[in-house]
């Protein structure tokens, strides 16, 4: 198993009747709210936290792409994982990912995905979501019925880019380009590992698995509802013939450990009910623009079924809720370990992205709950799947002669460590 500590970096701070008195988190939320003083704590209280998680041995460290939003705090995640590889050296750097269809041109992405991987040595897990409605085509104004075909031949771009050895022109519908000639090149060969954040489409489905890339469902809904999601992407994978490795699969999950259930509840349920209260209340106008989903999807109306289910909870979400549904793994290191494994085995994934920073939690409580998987339930989750213990497809390949910070600067992860005791 692998599992990747992610941060979504939202804003801590966003009043009580949020919902009442907002339409949406996302989008069209003033910015009168965000303090830029603040901001500049929490950014590196954030940072802070994913160095730490490297130092406690988690497989990546992950962040990703949003905009306009109280949500996520990373309208450039390149920039968050650029500060994570000069200060780490060994924990992938999963940014998971960049909003092909944004970028104009989208050889930018290879550009930086680029230097991100010869940066961190080879450390660079590459996400390619369609991305929200709200950043894609609110945010950034792409018409919803052609976001898909962008994304498409902005993926046809970065792969040449990064593989070509020569300079090459590129003739697209949306993008032409008379020189694309990549400096730098990825150390990644023939590129770096490929995820693909998905929600639910069908098509992302069946790509996922033609192309051999990793299919990552990130939903807040949890594993229980999740697991129709990824029962429809296997299917895909069976149908192509292709073999049914569990690392072709990842999932990300709300995960809050104490040393027993009742003091997870006590330390954790204010802040994650503030996650899911305020940082998910988005205006349904907002998340399903016409043209946005394709006829394939929803004729096959599972995302449908799914999103009332998850709406309908949202109304009305208790502690109670949130655990028996599957949308919180929390409690004892014991407890953790049980629906963890329960979790992983009914959803047949191999990589985790665990979110242990839920909305407002402060700097000590996010933590204690990271040490306590890091010490008392990662280890007896490794070996799930041993049959397939060597299937390294969908993994990072860093360079063993890689530049690292305790060699540039020695001491540094002593330093960093110390910094990291002195802020919990």
């Amino acid at each position: 198993m692998k599992f990747t500590w992610f941060n979504l970096m939202p804003w801590p701070h966003l009043p009580d009747g949020f919902r009442q008195k907002h339409r949406s988190v996302w989008v069209d939320l003033p910015n009168a709210m965000y303090d830029p003083r603040e901001g500049n704590r929490v950014y590196h209280e954030y940072l802070d936290q994913l160095e730490y998680a490297d130092s406690l041995g988690f497989d990546g460290i992950g962040c990703n792409e949003h905009h306009q939003n109280g949500y996520g705090l990373m309208p450039s995640p390149n920039l968050i994982a650029a500060a994570l590889a000069r200060r780490t050296s060994r924990a992938a750097i999963a940014v998971i990912g960049n909003s092909i269809a944004l970028y104009n041109p989208p050889i930018r992405v290879a550009e930086e995905f680029a230097m991100l991987d010869v940066i961190s040595g080879g450390r660079l897990l590459a996400g390619f979501p369609v991305g929200t409605p709200m950043d894609t085509n609110f945010c950034y104004g792409q018409i919803p019925a052609l976001t898909r075909d962008k994304y498409y031949e902005a993926h046809d771009l970065i792969l040449r880019a990064w593989q070509e050895r020569e300079p090459f022109a590129f003739d697209g519908k949306y993008t032409q380009l008379r020189y694309v000639n990549l400096w730098p090149r990825p150390i990644q060969q023939p590129h770096p590992p490929i995820y693909i954040p998905g929600g639910g489409s069908i098509e992302t489905w069946e790509w996922c698995a033609r192309m051999d890339y990793n299919y990552s469902y990130l939903s807040f809904g949890g594993y229980i509802a999740g697991q129709q999601m990824l029962e429809g992407f296997f299917e895909q994978v069976g149908k192509l013939g292709k073999d049914e490795s569990p690392y072709r699969g990842a999932f990300a999950q709300v995960i809050a450990v104490a040393d027993s259930d009742e003091e997870a509840e006590r330390l954790y349920a204010e802040h994650i009910l503030y996650f899911f209260n305020r940082c998910l209340h988005v205006y349904p106008g907002f998340s399903d623009p016409p043209g946005y989903r394709t006829i394939k999807t929803i004729q096959g109306g599972k995302l449908d079924q799914l999103r009332a289910e998850v709406q309908k909870v949202y109304a009305t979400l208790t502690w109670k809720d949130l655990i028996e549904k599957g949308f919180v793994i929390a409690g004892s290191p014991a407890t953790v370990r049980e629906r963890c494994e329960d979790m992983i085995k009914r959803l047949h994934v191999g990589h985790v992205f665990g979110l242990f920073q839920s909305g407002n939690m402060p700097d000590w409580k996010t933590r204690n709950s990271t040490r306590l998987f890091a010490e008392k339930v990662m280890p007896h989750l490794k070996d799930i799947w041993p049959d397939w213990k060597n299937d390294n497809r969908w993994w990072c390949k860093p360079y063993d002669g890689r530049v690292r910070p305790e060699d540039t600067f020695p001491g540094a992860e002593r330093d960093a460590r110390a910094h990291a005791t002195r802020r919990a």
